[in-house]
């Protein structure tokens, strides 16, 4: 797979002019770059359009169309960009807990871990608005050091989970056993996510971007913008006014969004 990626393209797409070589800085500038560039959104899903895993259609999509995806597509892609720099990547899945408990949501998150001098790390490219943008060590409660980074992973017996904060202090983000995953496993979880009636994915509109003063989350309705000196939320007042919002803060235009069916929102479904 990776043999095939226009690694050139890619660094454009996400501004990286750093270095090539398989060592920890190279891979926290790159997680950095392409959190910073790509974005994460759910459109073709509302658009009733499949989503491609395959490394043509994610290039098409994320790195020449300009768009952005989700969990499958950017970590599908992020790794396959590490494995072409001769990183020692392994992909896994997670259930995701932010929501609700564990026994009640599938494995249906894709993340990595990298084996760098005697040491892995976690890289979740695709966590959204909850994704950091450093590797994480996987050792129990450990941040890098000196980064004010407020992800850790936590050890429960047998699962690894991910600690995220959030405005009303840590949360579990995502539980995982560890185990690699194959690329068939993916496909059959993204199958899931992208079509049946009870995805989060399919009945709801979940964006977020990096901005140069912070973040922009979309949830449905609700465009939050996020900045150091605090948030504001206001409301889309129609289709219109989210086209609008892509263009300036997620990067690109797309037309179809005017069309856009959102089963949450009433109006729009």
């Amino acid at each position: 797979m990776a043999a095939s990626l226009d690694l050139d393209a890619y660094f454009d797409r996400i501004g990286w002019r750093g270095g090539t070589r398989p060592d920890f800085d190279t891979l926290a500038g790159l997680l950095r770059a392409h959190t910073s560039r790509i974005p994460f959104e759910n459109l073709d899903v509302l658009l009733g359009r499949p989503v491609r895993l395959d490394l043509p259609g994610l290039q098409d999509k994320l790195v020449g169309a300009g768009r952005g995806g989700y969990c499958f597509e950017h970590a599908t892609l992020f790794g396959a960009a590490l494995d072409a720099l001769g990183f020692r990547t392994v992909r896994h899945a997670g259930r995701v807990v932010l929501f609700a408990p564990r026994t009640e949501v599938p494995r249906a998150h894709m993340f990595l871990t990298v084996a760098l001098d005697g040491a892995r790390f976690v890289v979740d490219p695709g966590f959204g608005p909850f994704a950091s943008q450093l590797p994480l060590p996987l050792a129990d409660g450990a941040v890098p050091p000196d980064s004010g980074e407020p992800h850790r992973m936590v050890r429960e017996g047998p699962l690894w989970v991910l600690r995220v904060r959030r405005d009303d202090g840590p949360q579990d983000g995502w539980v995982s056993t560890l185990e690699p995953e194959n690329p068939v496993d993916f496909e059959v979880a993204n199958h899931f996510i992208s079509t049946h009636p009870r995805s989060p994915f399919v009945n709801g509109l979940m964006m977020s971007a990096v901005t140069q003063e912070g973040r922009v989350n979309v949830m449905n309705r609700d465009v939050t913008m996020v900045t150091g000196s605090g948030r504001r939320t206001a409301r889309l007042a129609d289709r219109a006014a989210l086209r609008a919002v892509l263009v300036k803060h997620f990067g690109f235009d797309l037309p179809e969004a005017e069309q856009i069916r959102v089963p949450a929102i009433p109006e729009w479904a």
